[in-house]
């Protein structure tokens, strides 16, 4: 554990007068607001001490090293090594200890669950700080993985405190006020826990995020690419490889729409003649998953598989962008091509490495017009900067009209953009937070409540959306403007994509439900009666000519 001594934040407030310290989030604030300059004045004073604590919460590279991890089918994976990471959530280093404070708790303030009324807040923290001893043996009470009351609220927020503390405090930053900023981040640094139900590991996260916009608007700590302590691009490939397999079996986050995506394939593949090459540009996330089950249905086609099938894998720029990284070493070229060879598929990979999404052309794919391409884009393409000029969302779009694919499959988060060009900080930190309570919701309740390293390299994969300014994510209804904009209408999926993925959901927790919609013919994802990604099926608009 990185250690810091009680000069760091030495204005933070320690709760000795119960009055003055303890506020309620709605009431105005006792305190004038700081202007920009003071409270990075106060920033500031704690710079010495913050790079370590950054360094070690983002810049961790060995995190999980050949070294700690067994060998893969040696992993207990309910086990979890303190050694491994000491700094889950290392901003208890920031506050001073404290240690006779006997002042009513701000948590008394929000609905925290399993927590007494009459508990000081120093002593939640100790009570969640449990010894690894006794978590291997007993488990994490709060996860049980089971879906509550407060939790399946037909998009309420009650019973979801961490953005109850999360977002004032993201409004604090934005407005200056350094005497609320204190109060909050010492209450979250009490609650947060890297373990725990869904709140607490959101505070974790949350707080995580926060500190590294703090210390990023000062201009002095050099964090150019935040990571998270577990992710895709820390884990060894094997255990990456492992985490994906598990993680796809018991979540459909992700499964749901490569079953969607891939039977629109097979449909678009129906509407051609038999003797033509498939050639599939894949802009996406499944890291080869996808594919063995499209494969096997091109085996089991009535006049077999397609002579050729083609397949181009373009990786994404931005390391730090969710989900589409993977680690050093990785590669399901050659499992994909063994696994080809066995069901009769000629398959051929090809992978674009170091080529911009705007700088792909016919001539980069090595596309023809004999062949079906179908471009399949998934979770990618919100990365595209949409307030350049041009725009950069709507000129790729125009250049992969431009290739006259047979059909484009859209795939992608169904929420409004949180980039800073379209909100405030605030109000952009508050959408993502809402975006990683569902994913942590949804990992709770697949995991069973189980602390297991697969989860938390999961979630520290969706994390990242906190931290990285390439999440513009745009609405599925914003998306179809921008594709009709240039030159494509909407289709409708088959009945058999539909009936399929109905028939994979019915695997996964109740919660999970997938709605089509009759206005524009796409089909969602949600959990929890709230929305969570759309698939949409494209093709090149007859009326329209070339672009």
């Amino acid at each position: 554990m990185i250690k810091q001594d009680s000069l760091l934040l030495t204005s933070f407030p320690l709760n000795t007068n119960p009055v003055s310290e303890t506020m309620l989030f709605g009431d105005p604030d006792p305190y004038p607001d700081l202007n920009s300059g003071q409270i990075m004045d106060w920033l500031e004073e704690s710079l010495p001490y913050l790079p370590s604590l950054l360094d070690d919460l983002y810049d961790s590279t060995d995190i999980i090293d050949d070294p700690w991890w067994a060998p893969l089918e040696e992993l207990e994976h309910d086990v979890i090594n303190a050694n491994t990471i000491s700094t889950c959530n290392s901003a208890e280093d920031l506050i001073p200890t404290v240690s006779s404070c006997t002042t009513t708790p701000p948590t008394d303030l929000l609905n925290v669950p399993e927590q007494p009324e009459e508990q000081p807040v120093v002593d939640l923290s100790k009570k969640r700080k449990a010894t690894e001893e006794g978590k291997r043996s007993g488990g994490h009470k709060k996860g049980t993985g089971k879906a509550t009351k407060d939790n399946c609220n037909g998009g309420k927020n009650d019973g979801r405190w961490a953005e109850q503390l999360l977002n004032p405090c993201a409004a604090a930053i934005a407005a200056g006020n350094v005497t609320r900023v204190q109060h909050l981040l010492f209450v979250l640094h009490e609650l947060a826990s890297p373990t725990g139900d869904a709140n607490y590991r959101l505070a974790s996260h949350g707080l995580q995020a926060l500190l590294h916009h703090l210390s990023s608007s000062t201009g002095k700590v050099v964090t150019p690419t935040p990571v998270n302590a577990m992710n895709f691009t820390t884990a060894t490939p094997k255990f990456f490889q492992r985490s994906l397999i598990n993680f796809n079996d018991i979540n459909p986050w992700f499964t749901i729409p490569f079953n969607i995506a891939n039977n629109a394939i097979l449909q678009v593949l129906s509407e051609q003649v038999n003797n033509r090459t498939l050639h599939i540009l894949d802009i996406g996330v499944s890291h080869g998953f996808q594919w063995p089950t499209l494969l096997e249905a091109l085996s089991r086609r009535p006049g077999g598989p397609p002579p050729l099938v083609r397949l181009t894998v373009v990786p994404p720029e931005n390391r730090q962008f969710p989900f589409a990284n993977c680690p050093t070493g990785y590669d399901f070229t050659s499992n994909i091509l063994r696994f080809a060879k066995d069901v009769n598929v000629n398959l051929q990979i090809n992978t674009l490495d170091d080529c911009p999404l705007n700088n792909l052309n016919p001539q980069i794919i090595n596309s023809s017009p004999d062949e079906t391409l179908i471009v399949c884009a998934q979770f990618r393409l919100h990365d595209l900067n949409h307030h350049t000029e041009p725009d950069n969302r709507t000129e790729f779009l125009k250049l992969m009209r431009s290739m006259n694919p047979q059909g484009v499959i859209l795939c992608d988060n169904n929420m409004d953009c949180s980039c800073k060009s379209c909100s405030s900080f605030d109000a952009g930190f508050s959408r993502s937070l809402d975006y990683l309570w569902r994913f942590l919701d949804s990992t709770s309740v697949a995991f069973k409540g189980r602390e297991m390293e697969e989860r938390k390299v999961m979630e520290g994969e969706a994390a990242k959306a906190l931290v990285n300014m390439c999440e513009m994510n745009e609405t599925k209804e914003k998306w179809g403007e921008r594709m009709r904009g240039v030159g494509f209408v909407e289709n409708a999926f088959g009945e058999d994509a539909m009936d399929q993925a109905r028939a994979l959901l019915k695997k996964y927790d109740s919660h999970w439900e997938m709605r089509v919609e009759e206005k524009d013919e796409s089909i969602g994802l949600w959990w929890k009666g709230q929305s969570v990604s759309f698939c949409s099926l494209w093709k090149i608009d007859p009326k329209t000519s070339d672009l």
